[in-house]
């Protein structure tokens, strides 16, 4: 047996030495490309819940940018090419910030990561005029209703789908992905869960007898439509070849059918948002308080839910003395 000598042993501190230099932010950046990222990013997105259509987006938008940009690397993206790329689009300014709210957002997911040292992209913005978006009108509302003719599939299932909208205030791709379960005919309700909701969130609305009576209608053709092309869905608002409409808004079938009536008809706030934003404003008016309504429209800031109900400054001053 080998006597041990201590031959072989080192004696000396080794953690103040070296042998491989830690990299540091800079060189992180440097050596990560911004395809990379975005790939990683994405997996980290996918993993914490992030709805399908919102990390399509990121990527759609981030690929846009590099493409524009002609840059490569993480360490290539400076001011300059942010400013370079906002100051080459052909949109309005509120879609410049919608752009670069996700440019942001994929930047700050880097910086968590370690792979930039400060948030040099903060300082970065676009100026909006904050306009509000009136609800649309009553009246317009039951002139559409009146033309539509409900002895058709389309006309019944638009007709339905503006109502459900404007009594509901659901939005436009919540709509879309509503199914069966999500009425319940005999408590009048709708239930609908975190997985069709904007919010993650559950939200539970009440249906007048008008409105369910319609479902009903609406259901039972759809039965018809889905047995004969053979579809197997359980979708409120379908297609008229039995399958399920396209939740993105500007695609959307019903979307699309609005925008058509609005110009056919002459009826200038027509549309989704605008159904939504009346179904508010009707609410208000009926005497629901704003907390309430922020509920109901699924809103997490009670400031996005006064921006729907076009307040009047002179209405506010009168309304808030009564408090003094």
């Amino acid at each position: 047996m080998t006597k041990k000598t201590g031959l072989f042993d080192v004696n000396i501190d080794l953690d103040s030495i070296m042998l491989v230099p830690e990299q540091t932010g800079s060189q992180r950046v440097n050596s990560r490309t911004i395809d990379e990222a975005s790939g990683i990013i994405v997996q980290q997105m996918t993993a914490s819940g992030y709805r399908h259509r919102t990390i399509k987006d990121y990527e759609t938008i981030i690929r846009g940018f590099r493409k524009v940009q002609d840059v490569q690397y993480l360490s290539d993206i400076t001011l300059n090419t942010i400013y370079g790329w906002l100051e080459q689009m052909q949109v309005s300014n509120q879609t410049k910030l919608t752009r670069l709210k996700a440019l942001k957002s994929f930047l700050s997911k880097c910086f968590n990561n370690g792979w930039y040292e400060s948030k040099f992209w903060q300082m970065v913005s676009v100026k909006v005029d904050k306009k509000v978006k009136k609800g649309a009108d009553e009246k317009d509302i039951q002139i559409l209703l009146s033309l539509l003719d409900l002895n058709t599939f389309v006309g019944l299932r638009d007709a339905v789908a503006v109502l459900t909208m404007y009594k509901t205030g659901i939005r436009i791709n919540t709509l879309g992905q509503l199914e069966e379960k999500h009425i319940d005919f005999n408590n009048m309700v709708i239930y609908m869960d975190g997985a069709i909701l904007k919010n993650h969130q559950f939200l539970k609305l009440p249906l007048d007898n008008q409105l369910l009576k319609l479902l009903q209608i609406l259901i039972q053709q759809n039965q018809k439509i889905r047995s004969h092309y053979n579809e197997q869905n359980k979708n409120v608002f379908i297609s008229t070849k039995g399958t399920s409409l396209n939740t993105k808004s500007t695609n959307n079938a019903i979307s699309k059918q609005l925008t058509k009536y609005s110009k056919k008809y002459g009826l200038t706030n027509i549309n989704a948002h605008a159904l939504r934003r009346a179904y508010a404003k009707n609410l208000l008016n009926k005497g629901a308080n704003v907390a309430l309504i922020s509920k109901a429209l699924g809103h997490s800031d009670l400031g996005v839910t006064t921006q729907y109900l076009d307040l009047d400054v002179e209405q506010v001053a009168s309304d808030l003395r009564e408090y003094l």
